[in-house]
């Protein structure tokens, strides 16, 4: 599995200069304004980068100008640093400048360090308009010659002639990123759903059902530990049900054996609605190379808190877990190598540390890691 081992971000909001190594399982912590959000659009920012939505994207967020460090920054700048298993590191940097009401991709570069040169080997660089790739047959950087859009990157729209360099592309390409589930009365979650192959629950839970009933039917180890986790939630909790209710349609049932009958998914609490998308997420087989959530513990009781963590990991065999968090008590339940404390320095500035580099086993060894965070020996709580 190809991975990022590290993010450098430049004049992007609060992240004036953030240079952090990635892990398999990190949980931003931090008060807010600290940047925690940021962080994770500047993934989506790169994502959108290698999927050919970068112009779409910076448009959502309101322009380049928007994107800024205030008075901080004339440029945007994104690196990061990604290996595959037997080879050597790729390095992609994105440089984004204002132009008129738009923007120019100021500088890209993608290219591979080289053990004992000193000199990397460059796929792509290109600069201002003035694009050049790496060409097999000329063995040279050559400028494209057909029809290229200049608010797009070229690392998506240059051929794909190397292995290595595509696959990372992809690992870029398909970050995903949740939000807090919609629970409200007319939510997708809420309703029944066309049964179709599903082999992820959708970003809004409009194909739980489906993804559930395909674990069901076609991997049902994985079915199971959505089940235990359930009935280690909330114990009175039995089973799930699909009955169908219309041609083509599913819907699903919640089965509590303190209830003859079983419960439909609109009569289920927020609270149960959203642990049971995100157990559900996590058991993915096919989650993206870059999983980001945004706020897991969103009407979440405590209890069910204490439970995510130990999904999350497992889920980081398969896919970089990234998640921006304010619950003390979901820290409660990690580990100083899976948090990163974001904070504000004197100028205003995002700095994101991680915790286990902080000198706070002596803290520890008599507190646990939230009360460690409560108490600002870790920072984070301006």
């Amino acid at each position: 599995m190809t991975t990022i081992n590290r993010i450098k971000i430049g004049g992007f909001k609060r992240l004036q200069n953030v240079d952090l190594p990635v892990r398999p399982f990190m949980v931003l912590i931090g008060a807010n304004g600290v940047g925690k959000t940021s962080f994770l659009d500047a993934f989506s920012i790169l994502s959108a980068s290698a999927s050919g939505n970068l112009n779409k994207t910076l448009s959502q967020f309101g322009g380049i100008v928007n994107l800024l460090t205030r008075g901080k920054s004339e440029d945007l700048s994104l690196l990061v640093d990604m290996t595959a298993l037997g080879h050597e590191p790729l390095e992609y940097e994105l440089r984004l400048a204002p132009k008129g009401p738009g923007y120019s991709i100021s500088g890209e570069v993608l290219c591979r360090r080289r053990q004992g040169v000193h000199d990397p080997f460059k796929y792509i660089d290109s600069s201002d308009g003035d694009i050049r790739y790496y060409e097999t047959e000329g063995n040279r950087l050559v400028r494209p010659n057909w029809e290229y859009n200049p608010l797009e990157s070229s690392l998506s729209q240059v051929p794909k002639m190397f292995r290595q360099p595509e696959e990372h592309r992809r690992t870029l390409a398909t970050a995903t990123r949740y939000h807090a589930l919609d629970v409200g009365p007319r939510a997708p979650v809420k309703m029944p759903q066309p049964m179709k192959p599903a082999t992820l629950p959708g970003h809004d839970g409009a194909d739980l059902v489906p993804f559930l009933y395909y674990l069901r039917e076609m991997d049902r180890d994985r079915y199971e530990v959505v089940l235990n986790a359930l009935k280690t939630a909330f114990p009175d909790f039995e089973e799930l049900n699909f009955p169908p209710v219309a041609a083509g349609m599913l819907t699903m049932t919640w089965k509590d054996k303190n209830f003859s009958k079983s419960m439909y998914m609109n009569e289920l609490s927020e609270g149960t609605l959203r642990f049971l998308w995100l157990a559900s997420l996590l058991q993915s087989p096919h989650l993206s190379t870059i999983t980001m959530i945004d706020e897991p513990e969103v009407s979440l009781h405590p209890e069910l808190l204490s439970l995510l963590p130990d999904l999350m990991r497992e889920a980081s065999k398969r896919t970089q877990i990234v998640v921006a968090t304010h619950s003390d008590r979901l820290i409660r339940f990690l580990k100083p190598e899976e948090v990163v404390v974001m904070d504000l320095d004197d100028e205003g500035c995002a700095s994101a540390t991680w915790a286990d580099s902080m000198d706070i086993d002596r803290w520890l060894a008599e507190y646990s890691l939230d009360e460690v965070w409560r108490m600002g020996r870790m920072g984070g709580r301006s």
